[in-house]
């Protein structure tokens, strides 16, 4: 446990960006699965999720969640799976 003033307030920083990055992640890994389950069904509703799907990927590196190449190979598998 920490006793100087600014490590707890560095814990409660760090505690407050986790729960936004998992919130990211979350979101990211929904829509993903959301559109592996489309798919299956109706490819053009998928198609119409993918830019949903590519907007929070992107969102998610640009904060740092995810690693570039990460979000790249994301964006391609799904597309790839799109098409």
């Amino acid at each position: 446990m920490p006793i100087i003033k600014s490590a707890k307030k560095a814990i409660r920083v760090s505690l407050r960006k986790k729960a936004i990055n998992d919130s990211r992640k979350r979101a990211m890994k929904d829509i993903i699965k959301k559109i592996e389950k489309t798919v299956k069904t109706d490819k053009s509703e998928a198609v119409k999720m993918l830019s949903t799907a590519f907007q929070t990927i992107d969102k998610a590196y640009k904060r740092g969640v995810i690693k570039k190449n990460n979000a790249a190979n994301k964006k391609s598998r799904l597309s790839k799976l799109v098409r």
